[in-house]
């Protein structure tokens, strides 16, 4: 059917385009119509002769400005109208465009859809004191952990990254360290660069807007940068936050791979490490 109808319409437009630009055929064409109107309005006792009509005597309809207008626009909107109505209520599906709609991630879909989401029980202390863990981060057993310190807005952008590493990916995430207070921040300063290049209120953990994480293996942290199977969690899981619209440490010149924070105009950090 629908072949049929590109036909027709292409036809229609052929002819307006010759009405429009051709005189000769405009008005050859504009005698037949008015002979063939003639013909049907008029009763056949009082027909005007064949010259008569050529010449537009005896006729009383005439093509005015307003009818040609009316005519040219039913030339060009009819047919798409029709088509219109023998498609409404029909999904019109054309070839080579019918790609099944993906559903958004799962952390997307958590953020439109305005999903309240619980901060997960906390783990046990000893869990952060281990040897591999003082080996990476020695100053981890005094961090603060607790999700209530976060600002709403960036606790559920980070808990819905969370949820997406679980369910998509498979990785158990593990908040190794949130709120800062300022004199722990100038206390890690302290340590140099490969610690942090922020000093006290220069990090966005002081305000709540920021969060290191690590992964949970066989009940065990593993935080390790150089781990392979630490290092697809980490480059997935910086995906993941910059759909949520977070800013990932794993971009920076001195890269933290495991930082995430909400960029809201307060504790600007340097480049690096907060």
């Amino acid at each position: 059917m629908m072949p049929l109808w590109i036909a027709l319409y292409f036809v229609l437009a052929c002819a307006l385009g010759a009405w429009m630009a051709l005189p000769a055929w405009r008005s050859a064409a504009r005698r037949q119509v008015v002979r063939l109107m003639t013909v049907l309005m008029t009763p056949s006792a009082s027909l005007p002769s064949p010259r008569a009509v050529s010449r537009g005597q005896g006729v009383a309809w005439r093509w005015s400005g307003p009818a040609l207008a009316v005519g040219v626009l039913a030339c060009l909107a009819g047919p798409s109208w029709l088509l219109w109505r023998w498609h409404a209520g029909q999904a019109l599906v054309m070839p080579g465009f019918d790609a099944p709609v993906q559903a958004p991630p799962v952390v997307v879909s958590a953020l439109l859809q305005g999903e309240h989401l619980v901060p997960p029980p906390p783990l046990p202390p000893a869990l952060f004191s281990t040897p591999e863990v003082r080996q990476w981060r020695p100053d981890l057993a005094m961090a603060d952990r607790r999700w209530e310190q976060f600002k709403p807005d960036f606790r559920q952008r980070l808990l819905s990254v969370y949820q997406a590493m679980k369910t998509e990916h498979g990785y158990d995430m593990v908040l190794l360290e949130g709120y800062r207070s300022p004199e722990r921040q100038a206390m890690l300063a302290q340590l140099g660069p490969s610690v942090t290049n922020a000093g006290a209120w220069q990090s966005y953990h002081q305000h709540g807007l920021a969060a290191d994480s690590a992964f949970l293996r066989d009940g065990k942290l593993v935080i390790s940068e150089r781990d392979p199977w630490a290092q697809r969690g980490y480059a997935l899981y910086g995906q993941l936050a910059e759909r949520a619209g977070l800013v990932w440490g794993g971009r920076w010149r001195n890269a933290d791979l495991g930082h995430v924070e909400l960029r809201s105009g307060a504790g600007m950090s340097p480049a690096g490490r907060p």
